[in-house]
C-alpha cells in the first residue's frame, strides 16, 4: 500500500487534532448552556437567601434585581472555583457573600460573560502577605506588604476576616467590590482604569476620572490637607486602575457623600454601571 506524502499525512495530522479541538470546546460550550438554563429555573436556596437579606445592599434592589441577583450568584459561585487556603474551610457564606459583590458591580451591565477570564477565588482566613521587588535607580528593594486583597486576570484573592467584617455594613470600603472592580478592569485587555465600554464615552470618561485622579495625585504627593478627597483617600492616588476601584466602592458603599462632592465622577459611574446609588439609599431600609 503506497504511503500519503509527507505533507499530505502531516496536514491530516493537523486537521485531525483541530477537529477534535473544535468538537471538545463545542461540547464545553453546549454543556455550559445547559448549566446556565437549569440556573436560570432553579429555587434560590433558602440558606443562600438568609444570607444575601443581612446584606444592607439586598433590601434597597428592586425585587426584579433581587431575583437576578439571585441568578447570578448561582451562576458565580457554578462557574468559578473557591479555595480556602491556611486550612480555611470555604462556607456557603463565603460563596455567597463574596459572589453578591462579585455580582452586584454586573447586575445592569448586563455582559453577557461572567468574568470570564476569571477561574479561581482564594480565601485567605485574614490579610495575608505579599512580597514584591522593586529596582529604581539600580537600588533593588523587597517589600512585604500585608494586604486584605489582591486580583490578578485569573484569580482573586480574599481575606475573608475583611470582607465579613465588611459585607454587613456600610463603610467606605468594601474589598470584594475593589478586588473585582479590578477584574472589570481587566476585561477591557489591560488594568489602566478603564473598563469594557463603548468606544463613544471612552473620551469624557478619561476626561473626568484621569482628571479627578490627577487632582488627587497632586495633593497626596504635596502631603497636604485632601479636602474633599479624604472621601476617596489616598491610596486612590496609587494609579489610574486604583482609582477606579475605590471609585467603585464609594459608588455602592457611599453613594450620596460621592454625589454631592464629585457629582461628575458619580454621573460616569452611574452611567457605566446603569444604577443610581445614591436614589437607592436615600430610601429607608
Amino acid at each position: 500500500m503506497e504511503s500519503l506524502p509527507y505533507p499530505l499525512a502531516l496536514a491530516l495530522i493537523f486537521t485531525s487534532f483541530f477537529m477534535l479541538y473544535v468538537a471538545v470546546r463545542l461540547l464545553l460550550w453546549l454543556k455550559h448552556r445547559a448549566l446556565l438554563r437549569r440556573l436560570k429555573k432553579a429555587d434560590f436556596p433558602i440558606s443562600y437567601k438568609e444570607i444575601v437579606q443581612k446584606i444592607p445592599f439586598y433590601s434597597r434592589l428592586a425585587k426584579s434585581d433581587q431575583l437576578m441577583m439571585h441568578y447570578c450568584i448561582l451562576r458565580f459561585i457554578n462557574e468559578k472555583e473557591f479555595i480556602g487556603v491556611q486550612g480555611l474551610k470555604i462556607s456557603d457564606e463565603m460563596r455567597v457573600i463574596i459572589s453578591f459583590y462579585a455580582c452586584l458591580l454586573l447586575l445592569r451591565i448586563k455582559m453577557p460573560e461572567c468574568y470570564s477570564n476569571l477561574s479561581t477565588v482564594l480565601v485567605y482566613p485574614y490579610e495575608f502577605v505579599s512580597r514584591h521587588s522593586r529596582n529604581e535607580g539600580g537600588i533593588s528593594t523587597r517589600q512585604s506588604l500585608a494586604l486584605e486583597g489582591q486580583s490578578s486576570s485569573d484569580t482573586v484573592v480574599i481575606s475573608w476576616h475583611s470582607a465579613k467584617n465588611e459585607a454587613y455594613h456600610i463603610y467606605d470600603q468594601n474589598v470584594v467590590l475593589h478586588e473585582f472592580a479590578h477584574e472589570l478592569d481587566f476585561m477591557s485587555g489591560e488594568i489602566d482604569g478603564v473598563p469594557p465600554m463603548a468606544q463613544s464615552r471612552y473620551r469624557r470618561w478619561t476626561e473626568v476620572m484621569y482628571g479627578e485622579y490627577k487632582k488627587l495625585r497632586k495633593r497626596s504627593l504635596k502631603r497636604g490637607h485632601l479636602g474633599k478627597y479624604t472621601l476617596i483617600g489616598e491610596y486612590a492616588a496609587t494609579n489610574e486602575a486604583e482609582f477606579f476601584a475605590v471609585a467603585s466602592e464609594r459608588f455602592f458603599e457611599t453613594p450620596q457623600k460621592l454625589k454631592k462632592d464629585f457629582p461628575e465622577l458619580y454621573a460616569e459611574l452611574k452611567s457605566f454601571y446603569k444604577i443610581d446609588t445614591a436614589s437607592l439609599f436615600s430610601k429607608e431600609s
